[in-house]
């Protein structure tokens, strides 16, 4: 890959924003639950479009409306605070993955493009190393649709999403999955590099989300092929 420094283009970001078009069918439908989900908890809408806006947490946000209360303790805050937080620590290792790319741009883009990631975008950056590129723009790009698809659908979803509070009776659960997977195809590198640190991290999380309640698994799953895969990246 180039050692050259990154660039920050304006057509890096229009190559982002194509590259995650697929997934938007399946953001705006999870986006619609969640505005569905939060009529039920009482919100207005625009706390539900500044939850979007502010916060863009995806899962993260669809399970906070199954903790939410009616009256809140210092208890069932911090039950809040750490689920949504352990269903959000696989961004720790995906944004440390960025560092290494994102630190020859400035503090202030570094730290505004991290506003930005999600799986899509943070998978549309992975492929565009992959094949070489450098243009940080591809991130930026994926992270701004994304973003704003997101807020975007809440706003219908608040108001008509109780209709399709399910996504998978339409069958559009399927297709972020579906992308993220395709996507996946591109950042193999074989066998012992990809195969066994994605095997581990798998069989790691199975087996914690089998034992352990709640959503540890995750986390574990994520520490385990991060960690598997700097150790076969050192023995290749």
């Amino acid at each position: 890959m180039s050692s050259a420094p990154p660039a920050l283009t304006f057509s890096g970001c229009l190559q982002g924003a194509r590259i995650v078009l697929p997934t938007l069918p399946g953001v705006a439908a999870f986006a619609i639950a969640f505005g569905a989900g939060s009529v039920q908890k009482g919100l207005t809408v625009w706390e539900s479009v500044a939850a979007s806006f502010f916060v863009t947490a995806g899962t993260a946000q669809l399970l906070s409306l199954e903790l939410w209360r009616d009256h809140w303790t210092f208890g069932s805050l911090l039950t809040i605070a750490a689920v949504t937080a352990t269903v959000n620590a696989r961004f720790i290792l995906m944004g440390a993955s960025l560092q290494p790319w994102l630190r020859g741009i400035s503090v202030p883009v570094q730290a505004a493009s991290l506003f930005l990631l999600f799986e899509a975008s943070w998978l549309a950056a992975e492929k565009h190393r992959a094949q070489g590129g450098r243009d940080v723009g591809v991130f930026i790009g994926a992270g701004i649709v994304s973003w704003l698809a997101w807020t975007a659908a809440t706003v219908p979803g608040y108001w008509i999403g109780t209709l399709v509070a399910d996504p998978k009776r339409f069958g559009l659960d399927l297709v972020l999955p579906c992308f993220l997977a395709s996507l996946a195809v591109v950042l193999w590198r074989g066998p012992r590099r990809s195969g066994v640190p994605w095997a581990i991290a798998a069989v790691v999380a199975f087996l914690t989300q089998t034992l352990v309640p709640g959503y540890v698994f995750i986390v574990a799953g994520s520490i385990a092929g991060a960690v598997a895969g700097a150790v076969m990246r050192e023995r290749v």
